[in-house]
Order: structure tokens, then C-alpha cells, then sequence
């Protein structure tokens, strides 16, 4: 019998009784390094850690807000969360939006919006 090296096993070729144990562990072994590059990718898809979950006390040290605060914030539904069981948990990225939504304008950004309001509305009248 003529022993193939370890990289002849091609998709599609049917494989002997024989060789189903050495494609089994050529197989196992691909999928490990097929696995790890994944993890790896996954790792470097998301650098600022951005959709990390954080669970309720990192979320009131992150908002600077009591825990109950927080709690009352959910229910009325102003602060976004996800529900896993009973833990809430949340994301950094909606937490950054939760924060600019509150954000003040300044006088100046109020002034260019009141004055592209007046423009817009005296195009259509005028």
C-alpha cells in the first residue's frame, strides 16, 4: 500500500478504511489552527473593546451613577441595556450614545441651527 504524506488528502477523494484515522487527525488539527485564527481575527476585529458587555456595577463606575440610579434609568427605559436572566448587562458603544444624547449644544451651534431653521422656513413661505 502506498503511504500518502499528509497533505493528499483532497476534498472529494474517497479515502480507505485505512487512511480514515490519519485524515481524522489532519482534519482535528485544521480545525484547531482554523479556530485559533478565528479567536485571533475576533480579538482584532474590535480593538476598543467597544462591545464588551459590562455588567451593572462597571456601568455605574462608567456613568459615575449609583447602582439604583441605574436600575431606575432601565426601567424607564432611558438607558439601553440587554437582559440575560436576571443580569443586565451593556454596551460601551450605547453608553457613548446614551452620554452624547445628553450632550449640550453650544451657543454657537444653537445659533447656526436657528439660523438654517429661518432660511429653511423662509424658503418655503417666501
Amino acid at each position: 500500500m502506498q503511504k500518502k504524506n499528509k497533505n493528499s488528502f483532497k476534498m472529494g477523494n474517497i479515502l480507505t478504511f485505512d487512511e480514515l484515522p490519519q485524515a481524522v487527525a489532519i482534519l482535528t488539527k485544521e480545525i484547531g489552527e482554523l479556530k485559533k485564527l478565528l479567536l485571533e481575527n475576533q480579538l482584532h476585529l474590535n480593538p476598543t473593546q467597544e462591545e464588551q458587555p459590562l455588567d451593572i456595577h462597571e456601568t455605574a463606575k462608567f456613568l459615575n451613577l449609583s447602582v439604583p440610579t441605574i436600575y431606575s434609568k432601565v426601567s424607564k427605559r432611558e438607558l439601553p441595556a440587554l437582559k440575560q436572566g436576571k443580569k443586565l448587562h451593556f454596551l460601551k458603544s450605547e453608553l457613548f450614545e446614551y452620554l452624547k444624547r445628553g450632550r449640550k449644544k453650544t451657543n454657537e451651534e444653537i445659533a447656526e441651527e436657528a439660523s438654517a431653521y429661518t432660511k429653511k422656513k423662509g424658503g418655503k413661505n417666501g
